[in-house]
């Protein structure tokens, strides 16, 4: 059986001024797959226990979604990931605005007129 390389070769890929910010991302993201994981599998119990009291963790491995399913769970995954990446996407539409305020100023600007 071989073995996952651990780390990708090559450099990584930059998106923001300050490296740390790309790393605090990358993170969040590896979070989010592993919670995105961990609701599929959710999922899947709450499943099986609709058509049955007991279950085994066999049943849970094996256990193939139907499309409808598999559908749902997208669905969840898009919105998720949204949520999780709605403060990049707000950065990123503030950086490419006519104006170029960041996205703190802008908030700032909000709080003033309050």
């Amino acid at each position: 059986m071989s073995k996952l390389q651990r780390k990708a070769r090559g450099e990584r890929p930059t998106f923001f001024q300050d490296p740390n910010i790309d790393k605090v991302i990358a993170m969040v993201m590896g979070l989010a797959g592993e919670v995105a994981v961990l609701r599929d599998r959710l999922d899947t119990i709450e499943h099986l226990l609709e058509k049955k009291a007991g279950i085994k963790r066999s049943e849970i491995d094996d256990y193939k979604p139907s499309e409808t399913v598999s559908a749902r769970r997208a669905a969840w995954r898009e919105q998720f990931l949204g949520e999780v990446l709605r403060i990049v996407e707000i950065e990123k539409e503030a950086l490419g605005s006519e104006d170029g305020q960041p996205y703190d100023s802008a908030v700032a600007l909000v709080e003033e007129e309050k």
